[in-house]
């Protein structure tokens, strides 16, 4: 078994972990129809998490050509995967009690998986510098996009129909720069 092998069984848990979350809540959201007022943005939000927790899985696999690992690297991972987890985890809300709108637990905690989601962005640039090698300026304006997002949808939750949608926009071109 390779470095790599060893290091991604942990980050593949997480991020398997990640897509159970998701999964399971839209399940107990369509489980629960009739009390979930559903809203296009949270499930565009969701969606936009899926693919992140899917591109990490892919891009991982690249990291297969690095020889020689350190503890950092493995550590930067665990806590990339570790943040999606939590984008993933509080992307959507479980229907309890009562009537679940969608769009205003997104507004609330949406703003909790814009935490994570920046989190997991400061993670590209030890990626995409020290891991893969890549040039320092644009492995540092494109995840500086998702940040100035996720920071826009913390500080003025209001627009999160706009913000989701961006977002969105932006998770497809960052898959198109990675795959």
């Amino acid at each position: 078994m390779t470095q790599h092998e060893y290091i991604f069984i942990a980050v593949s848990i997480i991020l398997g972990l990640a897509i159970t979350r998701l999964l399971h809540t839209i399940a107990m959201q369509i489980r629960a129809y009739s009390r979930v007022l559903f809203h296009w943005s949270s499930a565009i939000w969701a969606f936009s998490i899926m693919l992140y927790i899917l591109q990490l899985w892919w891009v991982g696999w690249g990291l297969r050509v690095i020889e020689q690992w350190t503890f950092l690297d493995f550590i930067v991972l665990v806590f990339g995967s570790s943040c999606i987890y939590g984008a993933a985890e509080m992307a959507l809300s479980i229907p309890e009690d009562g009537t679940l709108n969608m769009l205003e637990e997104s507004q609330h905690l949406g703003r909790l998986s814009a935490l994570s989601m920046l989190l997991y962005f400061l993670v590209g640039p030890y990626v995409n510098i020290f891991m893969y090698k890549n040039a320092v300026i644009p492995s540092i304006a494109v995840p500086s996009l998702g940040i100035l997002l996720m920071v826009s949808v913390i500080f003025f939750p209001g627009r999160f129909k706009l913000w989701s949608v961006l977002f969105a926009i932006y998770s497809l071109f960052v898959i198109t720069l990675t795959v």
